[in-house]
C-alpha cells in the first residue's frame, strides 16, 4: 500500500491578522517539511481567524483574504517548498453566484485551498452550514457544491470542513463512493464540556462510514468567548484511534499512514447529495517504500475540572494578549469568585500583571481583607486596599439612601474605583460575576458586574467551588503553594453588603440552584419539566422568574469564555421584553 506522512497543525489564529497568521502557516508548514511531511493541513479558516463573524459581508476583507491566499502559496513555494501540498483554511467568495433574495452579500464562503508550486491548485467551501449554538454560517456563506479529491503520491484524499463532519450525510459518504483513501477534515470547533468524547466518537462513526482512514484537525486558542481545545484524531476505516493532539496547546501531528492506492482513472462525476467530484492530481505515483518513523502517539485527556480551568485560562490569555492589553485588574473581595478569577488570571499572564484591589466598607467583615491579603501573598499579585467608607458616607448623606439602593451603592462606588484606576493605570478590569448570579441577577449593574472580561462567567457557583479545589489540590500535588486561601473556600459565600447577609437569604443553597438552572438555561426545559424531576414547585416558579427578569442585566454583561453548551451570550438569545412568564 502507498505510504504517506501527514502533517495537521494545530495553531491559533487572530481573527483579522491576515500577516501573523500567514506567518504562522508558513512557519509550521516550515517544521512540517523538516518533519518530512508530504501533505500539510491547517485548521478551518487558519488564514483569517474564526469566527469573522459580520466580516464575511465586507468585500474588503473577502478580497484581502483572497489576495493572502495567493501571496501565501508564493512564499511556500519561494522557501523551497512548492512540492509540499498543503491544505489551509481561508475566507473566499463564490464567483458564480448571482444575488439573491435569503442569500448573503457577496456569496462569502468558509472554503479551504490546496496550494502546491507556488498555486491555489484547488479551492472548497463548507458543504453543511452550521445554524445553532453559537454559529450563524447560514447568515454569513455560501455552501459549498463539490467533493474535492486531491491525489498526493499516489493516493486520493477527501477533504471536507468541520460540520460536513458533524452532519450526515454530503462529503463522508461521497468519500467512500468516490473510493478515496483519505478523508481529511479541518475544522475550528469551539470547546465545551465534554465535547472530546463527543468528537472521538463522532470521527470514528465517519471513518466507518466512510471507508477509510479519517483525520480530523482542529484549532487552538481562544476568540472572544470562545476557546479552542485542539484535539485533533486520527482514526482508521475500522473506527480505532490511530493518533491524538493534546489539548489547548499548539503543535504538529505527524504520522506516517499506509492507505489505499487510487484507482487507474480518477473519480469524477456527481456522487452523495448531488456533490460533483472536484479530482486534481498533483503527483501519481506512490512514494518509494521507507521506514515509517512517526506511527502515532495518543495523548491522554485532561480529566474534567483540568480541562475546564484550562479552558477558562487560555481564553482570557487569548482575550488580553490579542487585544494588546497588558494587564488586569480586580476587585477583590476574598470570597471565592473574586479568588477563583485571580487564580486564573495568575496563571494566563503572570501574578506579575494581575492588580488587586480591596475596598472594603463597613459591613465588610475581619477576614474579608485578610483573605484577599492572603491571596496576594500566596499568587504574588499586586494589592492595595482602599476603603470605600469615605465616599458611601458622603453619598448617603446627600441621599439618604435605604435597603436595596443602600446595598447597590456600595458595589457601584467599587465598580466606579475599579475603572477609574482602570483608565489612570491601563489595566483591564475582570468581572468576578458567575453564571448563576447572572442567571438571577444576582449582581449590581454598573457595579460589580463592570469589567471588559468576565473569565468565570459560564461556571455555575458549584463548579467555582469544584474547580477552586482542583487548583489548590493540583498546586499540592506539584509541590507548589495553593494558590487559594480555604476560608475563601469553605466561609458561606456572601455580598457583604448590610450585616451578617449571607447569599441564602434570597437564594436557594446553590446545588439546588445551579440544578434548576441547568435544566431551563441549558436544556431549555419549562416549569413543569422542571419540577417533574423533582424540585419543588413554588421554587422552580421563583427561580425561573427571577432569570427570566435578569435578561437586561445580562446583555450589559462583558463577554466571557464559554465552557458550556449554552452560555450566556451568542448561545442563548431571548428578548428583554416579553410578558411570558413559566407557570405551573
Amino acid at each position: 500500500m502507498p505510504q504517506l506522512r501527514l502533517a495537521l497543525n494545530q495553531i491559533d489564529s487572530t481573527v483579522g491578522d491576515l500577516t501573523k497568521n500567514a506567518d504562522a502557516v508558513l512557519r509550521w508548514t516550515r517544521h512540517s517539511a523538516e518533519q518530512g511531511a508530504h501533505l500539510v493541513a491547517f485548521p478551518e479558516m487558519a488564514l483569517t481567524g474564526y469566527p469573522v463573524e459580520d466580516l464575511a459581508l465586507r468585500s474588503s476583507f473577502v478580497e484581502a483574504s483572497r489576495q493572502a491566499l495567493r501571496a501565501l502559496a508564493v512564499r511556500i513555494r519561494d522557501e523551497g517548498f512548492g512540492e509540499l501540498p498543503v491544505v489551509v483554511g481561508y475566507l473566499d467568495r463564490s464567483d458564480e453566484a448571482k444575488p439573491r433574495y435569503g442569500q448573503p452579500a457577496g456569496a462569502p464562503r468558509n472554503a479551504a485551498a490546496v496550494l502546491h508550486r507556488g498555486e491555489v491548485a484547488l479551492t472548497f467551501s463548507k458543504h453543511h452550514l452550521p445554524n445553532y449554538g453559537v454559529f450563524d454560517e447560514f447568515r454569513y456563506f455560501v455552501p459549498g457544491e463539490t467533493l474535492p479529491v486531491v491525489r498526493v503520491h499516489g493516493v486520493d484524499v477527501a477533504l471536507a470542513i468541520c460540520e460536513d463532519l458533524w452532519q450526515d450525510g454530503g462529503r463522508v459518504p461521497a468519500a467512500r463512493t468516490a473510493g478515496a483513501g483519505l478523508l481529511l477534515s479541518i475544522n475550528a470547533s469551539p470547546y465545551e464540556q465534554n465535547k472530546d468524547d463527543q468528537r472521538l466518537e463522532l470521527v470514528r462513526k465517519r471513518a466507518q462510514e466512510a471507508g477509510c482512514t479519517t483525520a480530523y484537525l482542529a484549532m487552538t486558542g481562544g476568540q472572544d468567548e470562545l476557546v479552542f481545545d485542539g484535539d485533533s484524531i486520527v482514526v482508521d476505516k475500522d473506527g480505532e484511534a490511530v493518533a491524538r493532539a493534546p489539548q489547548f496547546a499548539e503543535g504538529c501531528v505527524v504520522l506516517d499512514l499506509e492507505l489505499p492506492a487510487a484507482a487507474e482513472q480518477p473519480p469524477s462525476g456527481v456522487v452523495d447529495d448531488g456533490l460533483r467530484i472536484e479530482h486534481v492530481t498533483l503527483s501519481a505515483e506512490p512514494l518509494a517504500p521507507y521506514e515509517a518513523e512517526h506511527t502515532g502517539t495518543y495523548t491522554e485527556r485532561l480529566d474534567d475540572d483540568e480541562e475546564v480551568y484550562s479552558a477558562l485560562v487560555v481564553g482570557l490569555r487569548a482575550y488580553v494578549h490579542k487585544n494588546d492589553f497588558r494587564s488586569v485588574l480586580i476587585g477583590l473581595s476574598g470570597g471565592i469568585d473574586s479568588a477563583l478569577t485571580a487564580a486564573i488570571a495568575c496563571d494566563a499572564l503572570g501574578a506579575e500583571n494581575v492588580y488587586g484591589v480591596a475596598m472594603p466598607s463597613r459591613y465588610s467583615s475581619e477576614h474579608s481583607l485578610a483573605d484577599a491579603e492572603e491571596l496576594a501573598r500566596r499568587t504574588g499579585l499586586h494589592l492595595r486596599t482602599v476603603p470605600i467608607a469615605p465616599m458611601f458616607d458622603a453619598y448617603m448623606e446627600s441621599l439618604g439612601l435605604t435597603g436595596l439602593a443602600e446595598e447597590n451603592l456600595q458595589s457601584r462606588l467599587r465598580g466606579t474605583m475599579l475603572m477609574a484606576i482602570s483608565n489612570q493605570e491601563g489595566h483591564i478590569v475582570l468581572a468576578p460575576g458567575n453564571k448563576s448570579e447572572l442567571a438571577v441577577g444576582y449582581s449590581t449593574l454598573y457595579g460589580d458586574s463592570v469589567g471588559a472580561y468576565g473569565p468565570i462567567k459560564d461556571v455555575y457557583k458549584t463548579s467555582v467551588f469544584r474547580l477552586a479545589e482542583w487548583r489548590n489540590r493540583a498546586a499540592a500535588e506539584r509541590g507548589g503553594t495553593p494558590p487559594i486561601p480555604e476560608n475563601s473556600i469553605s466561609k458561606p459565600p456572601s455580598a457583604e453588603l448590610r450585616p451578617d447577609q449571607v447569599d441564602t437569604d434570597s437564594l436557594p443553597d446553590y446545588p439546588v440552584l445551579d440544578a434548576i438552572l441547568e435544566r431551563y438555561v441549558d436544556r431549555d426545559e419549562g416549569a413543569d419539566a422542571v419540577a417533574a424531576a423533582g424540585f419543588d414547585a413554588e421554587l422552580v416558579v421563583r427561580t425561573l422568574r427571577m432569570v427570566d427578569t435578569a435578561e437586561y442585566k445580562r446583555r450589559q454583561y462583558p463577554p466571557g469564555t464559554k465552557i458550556s453548551p449554552k452560555g450566556f451570550g451568542k448561545d442563548r438569545r431571548l428578548p428583554i421584553t416579553s410578558a411570558w412568564r413559566e407557570r405551573l
